[in-house]
């Protein structure tokens, strides 16, 4: 594969970027992942728009216009040549010293990777899968406000590793006060009352560009859908459950920490709104 670096073309095992980097040395960047179904790339101007917004949230000037960064994106894909994959668009702080001060970055560096993507086994969009509550906490709000799509993810890999260590695909992370934010690469919704709840973003969910597609589907065929603040109890005494987000798309939970969610299989809600969406995407 191609990888694109400041604007040239490098093979995948000669795209290098100094060790320098603030985004090597310090996660000073941001990104967005972005998906390419039938050969479109998908809710482009979206990401796009929220990478420009991370980005100045941080401070970082992205040394592209917007309409440059969609050709160089468009470029990428053609270059590689994928009708269907994922496509990681990253931008650094760029080379500095030793220290962590931006200032000493006088010029950002973008990279644009495409590629394949199967986050998780094909068998368990049919079968449904079991996550876990991890013990670390997600960052708050006031510390790092997740809506900035940070180049630092440790909070959630040490999230991801709690749940690789129990056998299971994803963790759940929750708030100081025991609250439900989101998994640890994924957005959560629950069924439950004849109601399709997310956490709301307030106390760190990340909103989600498939996630609220997810919400839009469901308000057209009638369903009542709330952003609300619960606990682990409602997600245990849920009807359904489900994951979403760039990668992962729709997938099923049928057990969370052991404990089985309705009769432990995919539920009609989730079935329903995964056919929605794949018409969705076919539609582009």
């Amino acid at each position: 594969m191609q990888v694109y670096i400041d604007g040239k073309f490098f093979p995948q095992s000669k795209a290098n970027i100094s060790v320098y980097d603030h985004g090597f040395l310090y996660g000073d960047g941001v990104f967005e992942g972005i998906r390419i179904y039938n050969d479109n790339i998908f809710m482009l101007d979206e990401h796009i728009n929220r990478l420009y917004d991370s980005a100045k949230a941080i401070g970082l000037k992205v040394p592209l216009s917007k309409a440059e960064i969609k050709d160089a994106v468009k470029q990428a894909h053609k270059v590689n040549g994928l009708k269907s994959g994922y496509v990681r668009l990253i931008v650094t702080r760029g080379v500095g010293n030793l220290g962590i001060d931006p200032k000493k970055c006088p010029k950002p560096s973008i990279v644009i990777i495409v590629n394949k993507i199967a986050l998780y086994p094909v068998a368990l969009y049919k079968k449904g899968m079991e996550i876990i509550t991890a013990s670390t906490q997600r960052t708050p709000v006031s510390a790092l406000n997740p809506q900035i799509k940070s180049m630092n993810y440790l909070n959630n890999i040490l999230a991801k590793i709690e749940a690789v260590n129990a056998g299971a695909n994803e963790a759940l992370m929750l708030d100081s006060s025991g609250n439900v934010v989101e998994c640890s690469g994924d957005n959560i919704f629950i069924y439950r009352n004849d109601t399709l709840i997310t956490p709301t973003t307030s106390i760190g969910a990340l909103d989600g560009i498939t996630r609220g597609i997810v919400m839009k589907l469901a308000e057209q065929e009638g369903l009542s859908v709330k952003e609300l603040i619960f606990s682990k109890y409602e997600v245990y005494t849920s009807d359904e459950c489900f994951l979403t987000g760039t990668a992962a798309e729709l997938i099923p939970v049928v057990k969370v920490d052991g404990r089985e969610i309705g009769n432990g299989k995919p539920g009609k809600i989730t079935g329903l709104l995964i056919n929605k969406f794949r018409k969705f995407i076919e539609l582009l």
